[in-house]
């Protein structure tokens, strides 16, 4: 996977500095138990017109942005300037701080980074992925980052908010074609069901037992992972 010639050189000066994408990256892959060379703070795009220039459809304030030319991938991770003045109020804050004022911008910025690196991580074995697998592990991955984030004594009753806030109240774009809402609507019933399964890992409080049951699932390979997600096994 490389940045390819439309990307690379494009990018706005200011696009490097969004330190959160980085730490979430390394996040996510502390969580799934690897290292991924490709780096998303070097794809970021925070222009809406190159953004719309590689094909980006402006209706969410974070868009992976990929084409297939030659046997190699073009990727940019389009962030809306909103969502990084957003997340900029927080700078050097705890992170309780976010979670607690944003948690909805917290998690679009989460949702993006996890495509970048599941594509990305997909790419390296040459295996093809789904919108619908993309989507899904997206919805585990904003869970768990979040979850983690206060893991200790209280996680029960913050994983139980979490299912409520991340799963249940939950709105679509209304310009969404109906295979999109679909789409959307069936990743949210899958994510759900398996992070619900997660849950007696969280009550024990055994993060060994969770990061193994995730680790496994992340490294299923599309229907796989959504049979998986759907009824275990």
């Amino acid at each position: 996977m490389r940045g390819g010639s439309r990307a690379r050189g494009r990018l706005p000066t200011d696009a490097a500095d969004f330190p959160l994408v980085g730490r979430l990256q390394a996040h996510l892959e502390a969580i799934y138990g690897f290292r991924c060379e490709a780096r998303a703070e070097a794809f970021v795009v925070v222009d809406a017109e190159v953004a719309a220039l590689l094909g980006g459809t402006g209706r969410a304030p974070e868009e992976l942005l990929v084409l297939e030319a030659r046997g190699d991938l073009e990727v940019a991770l389009y962030l809306d300037p909103s969502l990084r003045e957003r997340m900029g109020r927080y700078a050097g804050s705890p992170l309780a701080s976010v979670l607690e004022g944003d948690l909805d911008g917290y998690c679009q910025v989460t949702e993006g980074v996890s495509h970048f690196l599941y594509v990305a991580h997909t790419a390296h074995y040459e295996r093809t992925v789904s919108l619908l697998e993309l989507e899904a592990q997206a919805e585990v991955d904003k869970f768990v980052v979040c979850l983690l984030h206060r893991w200790g004594e209280g996680v029960a009753g913050w994983a139980r908010e979490l299912l409520t806030r991340l799963f249940d109240r939950v709105a679509y774009q209304p310009l969404l074609s109906g295979e999109e809402r679909w789409r959307y609507e069936e990743a949210n019933r899958l994510s759900r069901r398996f992070c619900t399964r997660l849950m007696p890992h969280v009550l024990d409080r055994r993060l060994d037992r969770l990061l193994g049951d995730l680790r496994y699932a992340y490294r299923l390979g599309a229907e796989a992972k959504l049979r998986h997600f759907a009824h275990g096994g």
